[in-house]
């Protein structure tokens, strides 16, 4: 029988921050035994717990669906409960997420971002109709809402906008995230505006006319939405509307 191996040593380099501190942002390193199975969410409880309760970062569901615990990995957006330590190497860099407000070390207010988007794109469904709350909701084909359904996957953890080359050149650009609720809705029967409506809202360098392409935003979401085929679509859809 052979020997159990010895677990092997991290290396957490987490880029330190406190804006309103007025303190410049620097790298502390932080040595952790890897575990079984561990996650860089365990990994950084285990550095909080530990070693130093002041660090900051963000987590709810632990399970890839919140979103909360976006961060750069190695450089990479990604989310941190989904993220092995085991694929990667001995030294793990840690930073936060750029683009977004930052609150402190690996912490940024997506919230803010999030809501601004949603309240300019206005992503909710539009209907002249008074809503009924006594009424049986209305049947949909099931290919439509498996579709409608696929993106609204979203889980809005900021890794697309983290990974946009325009947003780092233009900050009301509407990014991949705005894009997709923008085709979401697009799709849905109950949502009454026509392209027309649309087009005012992202036909624009602002919008979809201002994406490079680069799709940094398709390699990195972490639940596989198709962001590049919908960004492709809604560009297609609004020339036609751009050229009438």
């Amino acid at each position: 029988m052979s020997a159990p191996s010895t677990p092997r040593r991290l290396t957490l380099r987490i880029l330190r921050s406190a804006p309103g501190a007025h303190v410049e942002p620097q790298w502390q390193d932080f040595a952790i035994e890897e575990a079984e199975g561990m996650t860089l969410f365990i990994a950084l409880n285990e550095v909080r717990q530990n070693l130093d309760p002041s660090l900051q970062f963000d987590f709810v569901c632990r399970a890839g669906i919140c979103g909360s615990c976006g961060m750069l990995i190695d450089g990479r957006p990604g989310l941190a409960c989904r993220t092995l330590t085991k694929d990667h190497g001995a030294t793990i860099t840690l930073a936060p997420l750029p683009v977004f407000e930052l609150i402190g070390d690996l912490s940024v207010n997506t919230g803010k971002w999030m809501r601004g988007t949603a309240e300019r794109l206005e992503t909710w469904i539009h209907s002249q109709q008074e809503p009924d709350l006594t009424a049986v909701e209305a049947p949909m084909e099931p290919a439509l809402a498996e579709a409608i359904y696929e993106l609204d996957r979203c889980i809005e953890c900021g890794c697309c906008v983290a990974g946009c080359g325009t947003l780092r050149m233009r900050e009301d650009f509407v990014g991949a995230v705005g894009l997709n609720k923008i085709a979401r809705f697009r799709l849905d029967p109950r949502d009454e505006r026509s392209d027309e409506d649309f087009y005012e809202l992202i036909g624009d360098d602002t919008g979809v006319f201002g994406c490079m392409s680069l799709l940094g935003c398709h390699d990195v979401c972490p639940k596989g939405l198709p962001l590049q085929t919908q960004i492709a679509f809604l560009r297609r859809k609004m020339a036609v509307v751009g050229l009438k």
